[in-house]
């Protein structure tokens, strides 16, 4: 009776599989610390203002600086990243919100400001350069790998919402413990992903095989995982790979992207700042407003993995987007104007409706584009003009409230808005992508930027 042995594992493999885990859970740790420094603190914003005694224009700003932040140090990401590689800029903007989270704490009367700056811009780096990477690294594993980083991302945001009210509590009301309690979990992610800074410029070796994201594998994210960590070995490169300048904001579909990136965030973000304290206004104990506000990051991690691998099987993200659209604007009326008794539902389906326009707007930006090179420009153009949008929606809320005493005009913006999302996603769906420009080309570009199928790492 004969025995059939397994192959064995040769070196090479293991190396390759080990890099694999390593990158894996160097972007799950980054995202981890995406939000959380932000989502901590609107649960608690009527008692930080009395404790740092800070006016409601204050508050405001507060709520709008990390918003500006990404859309002014958004459009420099890239030029750093040709200067040093994305895996070294990483790093350094993780020690960078490591260092705002402290001094916030530290001396919140001073810092306060300057803390939330620099964690907020450490934040905008890493945003942007985090998809472009992802596209760089693993192509063929794009969808899926975006589909984790979102899930980490969201998994952060739904702890630091969760704590923020008990910890504020327990604490006695520690200002310092309660603005720079996330520097611990940011210092444990840089120190992740330092292995990393030794793959700075390794570039994907393709063996010819068939589309990993086609037939089963796509749609069984177990099975994705492990194809994921047998892809293509890294070859490691002398230096980090130069990430060329494309002149992406000449093409209408940049735009297109750009604006459907914009009222998300817009959108995300007006709701993440005063929805709980609209909900307190409603009667919602500080507990439970923070409770719903975690609640809407459940709804995030719902959709977090499908959409990404979804979208990228389709040729056109129409049947996506609307759904999406759909869905936000329907969970924040339900939770602004229905009875009290539905706001775990409407909680859950409007974070399912922002966590699916994140990760197609995240997911638009590579589709949309021929090469790494072209992706880490869409997104910097993207998130740099569509931040500095999205700042108007913290900002528009809280001066609107503070003028007329009343959320409803701040939420009448709000739903108009939601339309301009819509108009913006139908004409970011459409199949098409960028020019090549700088940087390697690839097929199904077109001179338009609209037309011709998103190869790589784009939609089928």
């Amino acid at each position: 009776m004969s025995r059939t042995q397994a192959p064995s594992v040769v070196p090479g493999q293991r190396h390759a599989r080990l890099e694999r885990v390593l990158l894996v859970t160097g972007v799950l740790a980054l995202g981890y610390n995406l939000r959380g420094s932000i989502t901590s603190l609107p649960p608690v914003f009527p008692e930080l203002q009395d404790s740092l005694h800070l006016s409601a224009a204050t508050v405001s700003v507060l709520a709008a600086t990390p918003v500006i932040c990404f859309g002014v140090v958004s459009g420099f990401a890239a030029a750093l990243a040709r200067r040093a590689g994305e895996e070294r800029v990483l790093f350094v903007a993780m020690i960078a919100l490591v260092a705002g989270l402290v001094a916030r704490g530290a001396a919140p009367s001073v810092l306060l400001f300057p803390g939330t700056i620099l964690a907020s811009g450490a934040i905008a780096v890493m945003n942007v350069l985090l998809s472009s990477l992802i596209k760089r690294r693993w192509p063929e594993r794009a969808g899926f790998l975006i589909g984790l980083y979102i899930t980490a991302l969201s998994a952060g945001a739904i702890v630091a919402s969760l704590v923020s009210v008990p910890l504020w509590q327990a604490s006695g009301g520690s200002v310092a413990l309660t603005l720079g309690w996330l520097a611990g979990p940011a210092a444990v992610g840089a120190l992740i992903w330092l292995p990393q800074l030794s793959a700075g410029g390794a570039t994907p070796r393709r063996r010819p095989r068939a589309d990993p994201m086609a037939g089963a594998s796509a749609a069984d994210p177990r099975v994705a995982a492990e194809e994921l960590l047998l892809a293509p070995s890294l070859e490691p490169a002398a230096a980090p790979t130069p990430v060329p300048r494309v002149p992406v904001h000449r093409y209408a579909l940049a735009w297109y992207v750009t604006i459907f990136m914009g009222m998300q965030s817009l959108l995300y973000y007006a709701a993440l700042s005063w929805l709980p304290t609209m909900l307190r206004d409603r009667g919602v104990s500080a507990d439970d407003a923070g409770n719903l506000l975690a609640l809407m990051g459940v709804g995030n991690l719902a959709v977090s993995m499908v959409i990404p691998v979804v979208a990228q099987r389709m040729r056109s993200q129409l049947l996506l987007v609307v759904p999406t659209v759909i869905a936000l604007a329907a969970g924040l009326a339900g939770l602004l104007y229905a009875p009290l008794g539905g706001a775990v539902g409407w909680a859950l389906l409007l974070g399912a409706g922002q966590n699916a326009a994140l990760a197609l707007a995240i997911f638009f930006t590579a589709a949309r584009t021929p090469h790494a090179a072209a992706a880490a420009s869409l997104s910097a153009l993207a998130q740099s003009v569509g931040y500095l949008l999205a700042a108007a929606g913290p900002l528009e809320v809280g001066l609107l409230h503070a003028a007329t005493g009343s959320w409803t005009a701040s939420v009448a913006v709000l739903f108009a808005l939601t339309g301009v999302l819509l108009v913006a996603g139908i004409l970011a769906a459409r199949p098409g992508v960028l020019p090549a420009g700088p940087g390697p080309a690839g097929p199904g570009t077109a001179e338009s930027g609209t037309a011709g199928p998103a190869t790589a790492g784009g939609a089928a």
